[in-house]
């Protein structure tokens, strides 16, 4: 499948052998998962050159992970969806993202052929940008010294993100995942250069907000693999109707209420009361308020809440 997103101006393949090159390119390789400041850096400058030199700008990234492939017990969960990240990859101004199913029996390509028929034949790279620490090929056995001899074997050549300009910007996936895993929002936003989000389509819940004043619209998300916050209160909003509107959202299992050990991502909306049913929403995390708790009655869960509002309130009231 070809997809032209002439919003995004961005050219999205689901495999390698899709992508037929018009002109000499620009290449980065890697999951960016998050595409945070680092990953921000490097896009940067893969679009920087290709307009300087009149060349494309191509990343080749992987679908599933290669870990999910490869370590499929370790239930790895991921920052970004296939689809956000594609949509922030055209944000950095990147032409062409080429998204190649990643298997056991791909695994399996020698270093030579990785480059040979996929940086040089298929995507013709004149250049590629790639960090430091980029491995390659059968068991991830080849090094960028390795890509440096075959970059003058078939004349590119290969940019390399130094261990020091990495560390200048001292962050990672892995560090991204471990704040939202902890709930750390706004350290993660920092990471990011942006808010984090997730999206999925309102499904009906069992409606025990507007009982107690607070009905809510229940996110479900069909990615298992997308990383989740944890469980607490969070200050959050969501464009509706072209309008930013702001709310708190419980991610968790609601144990004042229920015995069920589910996890739900509610969001109160303030000030708002349109139906949402099946609506396709994206949720933009700010500021996390509390951790989930049990309390001892609904009187107490209300009062609670009643003071997550204004504090969400609060929030959306001051000036950015």
């Amino acid at each position: 499948m070809h997809l032209n997103t002439e919003d995004l101006e961005l050219n999205t393949y689901y495999n390698i052998e899709e992508y037929k090159a018009t002109k000499k390119a620009v290449v980065t390789i890697g999951t960016f998962d998050g595409v945070h400041q680092g990953h921000q850096k490097i896009l940067d400058r893969v679009v920087s050159r290709a307009k300087t030199e009149g060349l494309t700008s191509v990343l080749l990234t992987f679908f599933p992970h290669p870990r999910m492939v490869l370590q499929p017990d370790h239930d790895l969960k991921l920052i970004n969806t296939i689809e956000e990240r594609v949509e922030l990859v055209a944000n950095q101004g990147v032409e062409n993202v080429v998204i190649h199913p990643f298997s056991k029996e791909f695994s399996r390509t020698t270093a030579y052929d990785y480059v040979k028929n996929i940086l040089v034949d298929q995507l013709s790279a004149k250049v590629v940008v790639i960090g430091y620490d980029h491995r390659f090929g059968i068991n991830r056995s080849a090094s960028i010294e390795e890509l440096k001899e075959f970059a003058a074997l078939f004349d590119f050549e290969v940019i390399e993100i130094s261990k020091k300009e990495v560390q200048e910007v001292a962050v990672s996936s892995t560090k991204i995942r471990k704040t939202l895993l902890s709930g750390e929002i706004e350290k993660t936003n920092n990471y990011l250069n942006r808010d984090f989000s997730i999206s999925g389509i309102v499904k009906s819940g069992k409606k025990i907000g507007r009982t107690i004043g607070y009905p809510t619209a229940n996110l479900h998300i069909d990615e298992v693999y997308k990383l989740i916050p944890a469980a607490g209160v969070y200050v959050t909003s969501s464009f509706i109707n072209n309008k930013r509107v702001y709310g708190m959202t419980n991610i968790g299992t609601n144990p004042t209420v229920s015995d069920e050990a589910q996890q739900t991502i509610e969001t109160y909306y303030i000030d708002f009361n349109e139906d949402l049913y099946n609506r396709k929403m994206e949720l933009f995390f700010h500021k996390r308020l509390r951790s989930e708790e049990k309390f001892k009655d609904l009187e107490d869960l209300v009062a609670a809440m009643k003071k997550d509002e204004q504090k969400a309130r609060s929030y959306a009231q001051q000036p950015r």
